[in-house]
């Protein structure tokens, strides 16, 4: 099982007025450590788009809040992923503070024709990166 970690520190910016990370920024780190997870197979969002036309867009989240972040916290995201489809990619992504899970989401994303708006196949070299969690 292949998991990628990703660190993320919460600012001032992250939170409400009482220093707790607002729930809209959660989807932001989730964000981050996917790209940067694609970025170390080798794989450039902007490169894609570049080369293949083809950008990974969010098709579905389904995001659980157990427990929430505060102001400095030093957090990690932990990414997998699921499955790989065709046109699609499904993660499983797990905000962590130490060992307590303070959030999860299952994200799938879709690869689509940015002039078309339409699915296409991920590209082969992308799919052969990915290591399946079973």
């Amino acid at each position: 099982m292949s998991i990628f970690q990703f660190p993320v520190r919460v600012y001032y910016e992250d939170t409400d007025a009482g220093g707790v990370v607002y729930h809209a920024r959660y989807l932001h780190f989730f964000e981050r450590a996917r790209t940067e997870y694609l970025r170390t197979l080798g794989f450039s969002q902007q490169n894609l788009l570049s080369e293949n036309q083809i950008a990974f867009v969010v098709k579905s989240m389904q995001i659980e809040y157990c427990v929430p972040a505060k102001l400095d916290d030093l957090l990690v995201v932990e990414t997998c992923v699921d499955t790989v489809k065709g046109a699609s990619i499904v993660f499983s992504q797990i905000l962590k503070r130490d060992k307590e899970i303070l959030s999860e989401a299952i994200v799938k994303v879709a690869s689509v024709d940015l002039i078309k708006m339409k699915p296409v196949p991920i590209p082969k070299e992308v799919k052969a990166g990915f290591k399946i969690n079973k």
